[in-house]
């Protein structure tokens, strides 16, 4: 599983809502439109089918960030919060 930064800008009110709904179901949110996420390729994969049923290829945009392991390690937050840890447990 792999680290993902998940940022969007959608000025429409109901896709912002069903996006960040979406992405709750993968990852947390550690700021209004940022989600983290370990996914694996398959997971990744369905969150990315899922986006494209709801946003406006005209209108938002949504980037997806893989951070690898090495990575991790130089991520910097001021202020508070933490980086997202993988799940101990994973539900099938």
């Amino acid at each position: 599983m792999m680290l993902y930064v998940i940022s969007y800008d959608i000025p429409d009110d109901e896709r912002r809502l069903k996006v960040a709904k979406i992405l709750l179901d993968f990852g947390r949110r550690v700021q209004y439109s940022v989600f983290e996420a370990h996914l694996d390729w398959s997971s990744l994969e369905n969150l990315k089918e899922r986006l494209q049923k709801v946003i406006s290829q005209a209108e938002d945009s949504i980037r997806i960030y893989r951070i690898c392991g090495e990575c991790k390690k130089f991520i910097v937050i001021l202020g508070e919060g933490m980086v997202t840890q993988e799940p101990d447990v994973y539900v099938i």
